[in-house]
């Protein structure tokens, strides 16, 4: 393919290019040498599910795919166990290598969902730095220095709160730039949070006598609150795993604002006929595509059916969970218990904010029980059917 357009390919939804000259020089080499780049991405297998803030860097992975390039999947088993304290106020908590593993057999499986597994190389970062002596090691802390490490702008920041910042974190950017060293990668993507760590993979090429990476930042995609990132535990997210009836309606809750930028990061739809459409039309063919894209066009169909049967006709949703329980049992044991909410906490903030409604009927009692079959509406789009 010509390399402008690869160029525009790469390009498109990309916060930024360091550099695109170097970019474009890479190409040309590529294509007159007859080989691939080698595209390297890591991912820190913290939790087991994969939502769709992730997805922006594994479809532009997959574009680097199907330009003929050779993506490296790199799984952070080894700096996960340090834990990355990008954007983090306080020290991480570290998982242990187990946890980490069983993460990244689940990550896998998730991906195969974007990513063409067959024309990919998955890597451990285990395999490397578990085989080395303490001496090179250690001898890996040369490449930078304390000062540059103390501006670091989450690191200074809490510095200047009398936070601690522990000498393990300071490794963590030391060792996703050696990946990059270990893998000679010709290009590494990343978030924009991400800068300060790829830009270390750049200089640490230098040092080992490399060709520096070009490095490619993807934005952050929001959450569903349109305000912060995309996140499990701020329960803002759309999980590729969930169910398609609630992928729908989480993503039908988005502003109209948000709704382009998922369209640009999620979707290779032409943006400017985007938003020639009606905003619910565009909302209702956004959360059709990406429903499609895990599941199937009929599927998303259907998701759509049940969406408008139950938001704007009034009705219930044809296919819910259902929970059976044996006598009376309170209602928020029967939600945690039948794992649509989590924590009793959080069900219990769901009834103060006028958010439980069982057969019609608003719950307001927190110690509320349940003993008849009925059924309970969870939020605004969760349902669960109750059987004495």
């Amino acid at each position: 393919m010509d390399i402008q357009k690869q160029v525009e390919i790469i390009k498109r939804g990309a916060a930024g290019i360091v550099s695109e000259e170097e970019l474009v020089k890479k190409l040309e080499a590529a294509q007159k040498e007859n080989r691939p780049l080698r595209i390297k991405a890591g991912f820190d297998p913290t939790a087991p599910d994969i939502h769709i803030g992730h997805t922006v860097l594994l479809r532009k992975l997959r574009q680097f795919q199907d330009l003929g390039h050779e993506v490296y999947f790199l799984i952070g088993d080894f700096t996960a166990q340090i834990g990355d304290p990008t954007g983090r106020s306080a020290i991480r908590k570290t998982l242990s290598k187990e946890e980490a593993r069983e993460n990244a057999r689940t990550y896998q499986m998730q991906v195969s969902k974007i990513l063409d597994l067959d024309k990919i190389k998955v890597v451990f970062n285990s395999d490397w730095f578990e085989k080395m002596s303490v001496a090179r090691f250690l001898g890996l802390t040369m490449h930078t220095t304390v000062s540059q490490m103390a501006q670091r702008e989450d690191f200074k920041k809490r510095l200047d709160n009398n936070q601690d910042v522990s000498l393990l974190e300071f490794m963590y950017p030391i060792l996703q730039g050696y990946d990059s060293v270990f893998l000679h990668a010709d290009v590494e993507l990343g978030g924009t949070d991400q800068i300060f760590n790829l830009l270390q993979g750049r200089e640490m090429q230098r040092d080992f006598g490399q060709e520096p990476q070009v490095v490619i930042t993807m934005p952050l995609l929001e959450g569903t609150d349109g305000v912060n990132k995309m996140s499990k535990s701020l329960g803002n997210y759309v999980a590729i795993n969930d169910r398609p009836q609630d992928m729908f309606g989480k993503l039908m809750s988005i502003s109209d604002e948000l709704m382009v930028k998922y369209y640009t990061l999620l979707t290779d739809e032409n943006i400017d006929a985007v938003r020639a459409m009606h905003p619910k039309d565009a909302k209702v063919k956004l959360a059709k595509l990406i429903i499609t894209q895990y599941y199937s066009s009929n599927i998303a169909e259907q998701a759509a059916e049940e969406f408008s049967r139950v938001f704007s006709s009034g009705e219930l949703p044809q296919d819910m969970p259902e929970f059976r329980i044996s006598g009376e049992m309170p209602i928020v044991d029967v939600v945690v218990a039948s794992g649509q909410v989590k924590s009793k906490n959080e069900v219990r903030r769901l009834i103060q904010q006028g958010g439980l409604v069982f057969e019609g009927q608003r719950v307001s009692d927190v110690n509320a029980k349940v003993s008849a079959p009925g059924v309970l509406k969870i939020g605004s789009r969760r349902f669960l059917r109750i059987i004495a």
